[in-house]
Order: C-alpha cells, then sequence, then structure tokens
C-alpha cells in the first residue's frame, strides 16, 4: 500500500537510513570498538577530573566480539 508524505526537511543525516514509504524489515549493522584513558570521554559543562598515572589496555584475546552477519 503506498504511503502519502507531506512536506520533508532533513537536515543531516550521518550514517544512517532515512525511508519513506513501505517497508517489511530495515536492519542497519554497524560494530565499532574505541579505546579510551579514564575520564577522556566525560562530557558536560565543567569538568574536574584527577588521575593518577593510568594505562589503556588494547590488547584483546577475542577474535570476534559482536558478530554483525545473519543478526
Amino acid at each position: 500500500m503506498p504511503a502519502i508524505i507531506g512536506p520533508v526537511q532533513i537536515n543531516n543525516v550521518t550514517g544512517g537510513n532515512v525511508h519513506f514509504g513501505d517497508t517489511l524489515y530495515i536492519s542497519p549493522k554497524s560494530n565499532s570498538k574505541t579505546y579510551s584513558g579514564q575520564g577522556s570521554q566525560n562530557t558536560g559543562a565543567l569538568i574536574v577530573t584527577n588521575n593518577g598515572i593510568s594505562s589503556t589496555g588494547v590488547l584483546d584475546s577475542n577474535l570476534v566480539d559482536q558478530p554483525t552477519v545473519g543478526s
């Protein structure tokens, strides 16, 4: 059954899907891994982070953390 869509304004799409109309199944798939040290991804207006000596371990013994195929 066709869909009737009114005025649409899309300002920005980054790495996503925009679909209008009928659909049976949409499932975008992606995965990523991020390494960061302590306190490095804090967000806010005023952040005070007091850290001693730290290290970030990037050695990963798993071959597959989150399989994307078939999910």
